[in-house]
């Protein structure tokens, strides 16, 4: 949009809606993504620290790495679409 035009009406009033939620709704699939991630990366290093096996926690890192990798991937899918990005 052209420097000083604004948007007016009901399309202003929905596009700041999308706005709000596709930013919320990112942010927190990123942080809930990001909450998973750290998580199985800390418990994936106790089980190979305390059992001597390196398997089950780097499979548990792997998985919840995946998990972390699609939120922010869906995240930042539903900001751009708050943004009205392609």
């Amino acid at each position: 949009m052209p420097i000083g035009q604004q948007e007016s009406g009901a399309e202003g009033a929905a596009k700041g809606v999308t706005s709000t939620l596709g930013n919320a709704a990112g942010g927190l699939s990123k942080t809930v993504g990001g909450v998973v991630g750290a998580t199985g990366r800390g418990l994936g290093d106790t089980i190979n620290s305390t059992t001597g096996t390196k398997q089950a926690g780097d499979s548990l890192q792997g998985v919840t790495g995946g998990i972390e990798d699609g939120a922010n991937s869906a995240g930042k899918g539903a900001e751009n679409a708050g943004q009205m990005k392609k």
